[in-house]
């Protein structure tokens, strides 16, 4: 027989029991439930306390809100040759920079240069994105207070144009897209954007007015005119000011010697003229390759306005600081004065003082022969001339630049730098 006045040795467990679909669990199991969410709350509230007195929690960062006194620039593509001179000039004149570029033609190595120099907060900043990304493009511009943008992001090889045009007509004509629309939708109201004479194509008449016709005929100079159609039928229904500059084939580098060229290497073959006579200066190529010897210049060679990267960043300052609100200002860049391949080539050996070996080729796709501005328009609208206009000495400068980075901005790995 079974003893059913046994007592048991162990209690029995607490279990929750079914009753009409509900369930009844044990009060000391529901108190201990109730006694870690007070806790939690608790402990949130302290954390959310402290963090309210923490100083950056009451003062955000400073490139977050609009300072009076205080001119917040975007520049894209600033990581590059001309965009990191142009943010350098910017900051040497207080205003304050965010640098956004997505490191495939840039130089983390500038950010460097400009960050050492400008340590202060609130002075610069380095984002790292892709313009085609037009999420990534609205969250820049919704956590950062702008108040213009001056876009230099873009690929800029003729030669690689006519090679890939999908990559020029994205890069360039998409990504404007991209930043026009975050600008509209952002309420910021000024825009300076980096054109090209090469929209201009083979004027019959020289030198180029800002009237001369715009018949592009490679993919670069395509790309880049209709970015400027893209502004130009946005503006006809908005107050944005906006300053479109057309700018001739650039030289030179920063004379204090903190920025210069660095192209990537693979596009050593598609890039300046400038780069591939150091290249061949320094050895690191054979010769310097001139391509088209045929054409109705006065020796052969393709003429070009070479116009210092110093003279152009002033430009662009300038049309900052004229842009007009509900107006388009366009204008175009360069000395007035053509300089033939021929004559750059000598200029170059005499400033770097090296015999270099010149082989002819033919002509590359999508070149012109003769190409120079008429810089009356900029003179008497901007008060702007260029002043840097000894050709040689434009070259000995960056040359200098050059002998001291042979292997460029050394620059870091990216995964370590941010």
């Amino acid at each position: 027989m079974l003893n059913l006045n046994r007592s048991r040795t162990q209690p029995r467990p607490a279990r929750s029991v079914p009753l009409g679909g509900l369930d009844y669990s044990d009060p000391k199991k529901k108190n201990n439930y109730v006694g870690k969410l007070v806790l939690v709350t608790i402990l949130t509230i302290i954390c959310i306390f402290l963090l309210k007195q923490s100083p950056k929690y009451n003062n955000p960062s400073q490139f977050s809100r609009h300072e009076p006194g205080v001119t917040h620039v975007l520049v894209t593509g600033g990581a590059g040759y001309i965009g990191s001179h142009a943010s350098l000039r910017l900051l040497k004149d207080s205003y304050r920079v965010t640098i956004v570029d997505n490191l495939s033609r840039g130089n983390l190595g500038a950010i460097r240069v400009l960050q050492d120099l400008f340590p202060e907060p609130g002075r610069i900043q380095f984002i790292y994105a892709d313009l085609g990304d037009s999420k990534d493009v609205n969250r820049i511009f919704s956590e950062n207070a702008f108040d213009a943008v001056i876009h230099f992001a873009a690929v800029a090889y003729v030669g690689e144009s006519t090679l890939d045009p999908l990559k020029y007509y994205h890069n360039i004509t998409s990504n404007t897209l991209v930043v026009l629309e975050a600008m509209a939708a952002h309420g910021v109201k000024t825009l300076i954007y980096s054109s090209t004479c090469a929209t201009y194509g083979e004027p019959e008449k020289m030198p180029i007015t800002e009237l001369t016709p715009q018949l592009p005929i490679n993919p670069y100079g395509k790309a880049k005119k209709m970015s400027e159609d893209i502004i130009l039928d946005f503006h006809k229904n908005s107050d944005m000011a906006i300053m479109i500059l057309r700018y001739f084939n650039v030289i030179g580098s920063d004379p204090e010697g903190r920025l210069g060229e660095a192209p990537r290497a693979e596009l050593r073959e598609h890039g300046r003229i400038s780069g591939a006579c150091f290249d061949a200066a320094r050895g690191i190529t054979p010769g310097l390759k001139v391509r088209g010897t045929d054409y109705k210049t006065r020796d052969g060679t393709c003429v070009r306005d070479y116009i210092d990267v110093n003279d152009l960043v002033d430009a662009h300052v300038k049309a900052l600081e004229k842009a007009v609100t509900s107006k388009v200002g366009i204008y175009n860049v360069g000395t007035g004065t053509g300089r033939s391949v021929r004559e750059f080539v000598e200029a170059c050996k005499k400033a770097t003082g090296a015999n270099i070996k010149v082989e002819y080729l033919e002509r590359r796709p999508g070149d012109y022969a003769e190409v120079y501005s008429d810089p009356t328009k900029i003179r008497e609208e901007l008060n702007w001339t260029a002043t840097f206009t000894d050709l040689q000495q434009s070259l000995q400068i960056a040359w200098k630049w050059q002998k001291s980075h042979v292997n460029g901005y050394e620059m870091p790995s990216l995964v370590s730098s941010f």
